[in-house]
């Protein structure tokens, strides 16, 4: 008779580092991939854009506000009631020849933004899509 059995149990004695490996190289791999690399080695010259603004359209249509927030519409005086209208109207006549009105808005610099709103508001109600805002040209 056998005095004591060997049983299958050991103890394990050696770690498997298999999976913890492949995990720092996953790991290795994503910063690799996601560090950007600090290019500072040279300042390029840029090319530089000339100042020249665009040519108004030739249907243009000119809104101008003045320091006193009076409008003024081709060189008339007008109620901003009317401006509203008009501009419905001036957009019929132009949907009629296949074309777009386009309104250009020119503000003086003294004038408040609410009188300029204002006359966004009109225009934006009269459906013109084609706005702009005239500005002096950059010095």
């Amino acid at each position: 008779m056998k005095k004591c059995s060997h049983t299958a149990h050991h103890t394990l004695s050696e770690l498997n580092i298999t999976p913890l490996l492949d995990l720092a190289f996953v790991l290795l791999v994503i910063f690799i991939i996601t560090t950007t690399p600090i290019v500072n080695d040279m300042e390029p010259t840029l090319p530089t854009a000339s100042k020249h603004q665009k040519d108004p359209t030739k249907d243009a249509y000119y809104i101008t506000i003045d320091a006193n927030g009076t409008i003024w519409m081709q060189k008339q005086v007008v109620e901003l009631e009317k401006v509203q209208s008009t501009l419905a109207t001036l957009r019929a006549e132009m949907a009629e020849e296949h074309s777009d009105l386009g309104v250009i808005i020119r503000g003086d610099a003294k004038t408040k933004y609410g009188r300029i709103r204002e006359v966004l508001d009109a225009c934006q109600s009269a459906n013109v899509v084609k706005v702009e805002l005239q500005t002096d040209p950059a010095k």
